[in-house]
Order: C-alpha cells, then sequence, then structure tokens
C-alpha cells in the first residue's frame, strides 16, 4: 500500500511543509506507520509516477523471504533481552521464529504459551522485526503457535 496525497500543487510550501504534512498524517495513522507517503499533483503530473516506482518497491517487499536462521539471529538476542511477561505464574519463552509465507509475509513464533503472548508485545516484536527488515508498504501478521 501507498499513501499518495493529491493536490500538492494547491498547497502553499516552503522547505518544511512536506515534513510537516508527513508528520501529521504518521499521527492520525499511527498503525501504519510503515506505509509510504508521496504527495502528487495528478493535475501538474507533479509526482506520479514516484507512486508506481514506490508501489514497486512495496510489492518487492512483500515477495521477500527471510531464511529461518536469519530472522532467529536477528530476534532472539532482542527477546532474550526483552522477554515476554506471562499472565500465569510460568515462564514463557519464544523458541523459534520462522516465515511461513509471503505476499502478505506471515511469520510465526514458536513458543510454549501462545496464548498468553500479550498485544503490547506483539507490536514489540512487529516493531522489531521491521527494523531489521522494514517490510516498507508491507502489512505483516504475527501467528504464535505451541512448540
Amino acid at each position: 500500500m501507498v499513501i499518495a496525497v493529491n493536490k500538492w500543487d494547491l498547497v502553499e510550501k516552503d522547505h518544511r511543509t512536506a515534513d510537516a504534512y508527513t508528520k501529521a498524517l504518521r499521527e492520525r495513522l499511527r498503525l501504519y506507520d510503515y506505509l509510504p507517503i508521496v504527495f502528487v499533483s495528478a493535475l501538474t503530473r507533479q509526482r506520479i509516477f514516484k507512486v508506481i516506482d514506490t508501489a514497486k518497491t512495496v510489492y518487492a517487499e512483500a515477495q521477500r523471504r527471510i531464511q529461518t536462521s536469519e530472522l532467529n539471529d536477528a530476534l532472539l538476542p532482542e527477546i532474550t533481552r526483552f522477554p515476554p511477561r506471562a499472565r500465569s505464574g510460568k515462564e514463557l519463552k519464544i523458541k523459534f521464529i520462522t516465515q511461513v509465507r509471503s505476499d502478505p509475509p506471515i511469520f510465526a513464533f514458536f513458543c510454549n504459551l501462545p496464548e498468553q503472548i500479550e498485544d503490547n508485545y506483539r507490536r514489540f516484536l512487529e516493531n522489531r522485526l521491521r527494523e531489521h527488515y522494514p517490510f516498507t508498504g508491507v502489512p505483516i501478521s504475527l501467528v504464535f503457535k505451541k512448540k
């Protein structure tokens, strides 16, 4: 997905205008901060080809496959550093991570108590995943399975 902001020719601009609009959009669309934003004008054809180029980049990102070993090398140290909290008294451990499919990417986290992974920890894992592998413009899914 790409956010194309049209009518950019009608906006009075200075050197900070695009940054200000980008910041405002990111604040409103917090859950979709991974989406690229392109300011365009259909009337003057300003940046219309950039939208197509960005869409091609997003498509390539959606097709990306990451090796299990690479995923585990990148994420398991962070999971060890910031382990998930279990709602019960038991220790919650994530054993390994694998990419189940692409387009859209789905990542499986194998752990001992998958039903106890909290939403805020899911967001933490998605953010860490995007830190290592941006998947620009691509929604990703995380599933937790018992191991």
